[in-house]
């Protein structure tokens, strides 16, 4: 009588735990990102180390809302709440995830733009590339910019040339003496020079010229980039009288 007992509650044990076994088996989620190999946490617990997967859930945790979290390098992290009901989670319910690139790494154009140029931190990629153009004229930062030109001699009225002297002629020409006024010159103006950018501005010279009958013609060369980081050009002239040799 015993042995059946013993045997009746065995065997009641083994079924109880069947049962348990049975009751206690939870639910797959399949969870997919975009793009995937992301990392995947459910309510703040690593459970997977890459998408896309196949997460086991026990029935106690599915029964409550549960939050899905993709982390990926580059990218922002992204976390969705999800509630099913038993229907649902019998179904095999798939979680899908749309990473977005971290703000650091999908900078717009504009954005990668205004970057500090590579050559010269105090432009920004987009001023050190415009070029000046008479077909857009007054679109570029150095047009904008106002310089003042500031010239005298000792004596005044002497006549004042100025001309471009460019060592990337393939970029900007160089060009003729233009005549200007005469001593003294005080004004505000820009520089109109067709294919000047910012970064070329400095292997371009103007080359200022002052004459006057009976003095020595005397010239002066100012860069233009440092007149640009200046915003002046200015130069002063001691004219110097021409010796006149006796006649013989």
């Amino acid at each position: 009588m015993l042995k059946v007992f013993v045997r009746c509650l065995t065997a009641l044990i083994l079924f109880a735990s069947g049962t348990s076994a049975v009751m206690a088996k939870g639910y797959d989620i399949a969870v997919q990102s975009d793009p995937e190999d992301a990392e995947v946490y459910l309510n703040g617990n690593l459970v997977s180390p890459t998408t896309p997967a196949i997460i086991q859930i026990d029935k106690k945790t599915a029964s409550k809302t549960m939050i899905f979290q993709c982390r990926k390098d580059g990218y922002e992290t992204k976390s969705v709440m999800v509630a099913y009901n038993k229907k649902q989670l019998k179904a095999n319910p798939t979680v899908y995830v749309k990473l977005k690139k971290a703000a650091s790494e999908d900078l717009t154009q504009t954005q990668a733009q205004n970057r500090p140029s590579a050559t010269d931190p105090t432009v920004t990629i987009a001023e050190a590339s415009q070029r000046v153009d008479r077909h857009n004229a007054g679109t570029t930062a150095m047009e904008q910019a106002i310089i003042r030109w500031y010239f005298d001699s000792d004596p005044r009225g002497a006549r004042i040339y100025w001309r471009i002297i460019s060592s990337v002629p393939a970029e900007v020409k160089n060009t003729n003496e233009t005549y200007l006024t005469t001593t003294p010159l005080e004004e505000t103006r820009s520089f109109n020079i067709h294919g000047l950018t910012y970064d070329n501005s400095r292997d371009v010279t103007v080359e200022i010229k002052v004459s006057k009958r009976g003095y020595e013609d005397q010239v002066k060369r100012f860069n233009v980039r440092q007149a640009l980081d200046q915003q002046e050009i200015s130069g002063f002239f001691e004219l110097v009288e021409k010796e006149i040799l006796p006649e013989e």
